[in-house]
């Protein structure tokens, strides 16, 4: 029996920076893999092409897999996302045509969490601002900054990422305030309130709730003006959350004193360029789950998730398994 093939989209560099050997490794022992080598994502013209003779598609964040795609790869049974953002798969086109769809688990939480405190004490401590200023050959001014310990740390969505920043904030000796509307208890030292009281009275502000339609803009005009003065906002969820021209104004308003982004609306969900070169932004380029631990993880759970397909069972992980009749006709 020929072994199968299994198609990786990630370009060169993805494949470098978020999927790594071991995970390549793992799937050249499952099967025969095909490299996409173009510096750029594929569309579905370049899938499809790539993806002849394929049994699976181990599919990057930023490839899409439109509608149009499922009709033009009759080989595949299952397209398997290396990340938990499945948004740009139309899972309802590949139930259709009888896909599989997967999706990884979020093992960048420890790694993302870890950020938020580092750009949360760079933006209270004015770190960034004295640095670069030496580096021009000036003095900083000194300027008071902004303790940790006894501030207030506001979180609106109450998943993973934000239990475990809770916790980290507990050890320093945060007051932590939560909103989310589908959680009704927490850790002891977690305070669930409504959302109001949370914009209000946070010295910092994180909004980790998932991107969805109902999510959009969710920091908008209005809860940026209701925001402390001296508080500061923080995303490292998605860009989607947070209305980019309201920040703008807020901040040349002085409304908030400051921002910390590691997503926007950019490209690859990178912060927007005019809002990362503010004074009063301190931006990182999508790279809170860039780290060796998280990005395995996940591409490693691609790997098994595939070894699981090929053996003809549903992995964990998959989205629309009562869907998946190519399955089924490959085990009859």
């Amino acid at each position: 029996m020929s072994r199968p093939r299994i198609l990786l989209t990630h370009t060169p560099d993805m494949r470098a920076n978020y999927y790594g050997e071991r995970a390549v490794a793992g799937l050249a022992a499952l099967g025969d893999v095909v490299f996409h080598e173009g510096a750029s994502p594929l569309d579905s013209s370049g899938i499809a092409k790539l993806a002849s003779g394929c049994h699976l598609i181990v599919t990057d964040r930023n490839t899409d897999a439109r509608a149009d795609l499922f009709a033009r790869i009759p080989d595949t049974v299952a397209v398997l996302r290396c990340a938990v953002d499945i948004r740009t798969i139309d899972v309802a086109a590949a139930s259709c045509a009888g896909v599989l769809i997967t999706q990884a688990s979020p093992g960048f939480v420890a790694s993302v969490a870890e950020m938020a405190f580092g750009q949360m004490i760079d933006l209270a401590r004015d770190i960034t601002r004295s640095t670069l200023a030496y580096r021009a050959g000036e003095t900083p001014q000194p300027r008071k900054g902004v303790q940790l310990s006894g501030a207030t740390i506001g979180l609106l969505g109450y998943g993973a990422i934000a239990r475990h920043v809770a916790t980290l904030a507990h050890a320093f000796g945060m007051t932590v305030i939560a909103n989310d509307p589908f959680v009704t208890t927490a850790e002891a030292h977690v305070r669930l309130t409504t959302f109001d009281e949370v914009v209000a009275t946070s010295d910092f502000l994180l909004p980790l709730a998932v991107a969805t339609a109902a999510t959009e803009n969710m920091i908008d005009a209005s809860v940026l003006a209701r925001m402390k003065p001296t508080a500061f906002l923080i995303n490292l969820s998605r860009g989607n959350l947070v209305d980019e021209a309201a920040l703008a104004h807020a901040l040349d308003g002085r409304w908030i004193a400051g921002a910390a982004m590691d997503v926007g609306r950019a490209a690859d969900q990178m912060p927007s360029p005019a809002l990362a070169a503010r004074a009063d932004v301190i931006a990182t380029p999508h790279t809170a789950g860039l780290t060796p631990q998280a990005i395995e993880f996940q591409a490693l759970e691609t790997v098994a998730q595939a070894a699981e397909i090929l053996d003809g069972r549903i992995p964990k992980g998959a989205v629309n398994a009562a869907a998946a009749f190519r399955m089924r006709l490959e085990r009859s």
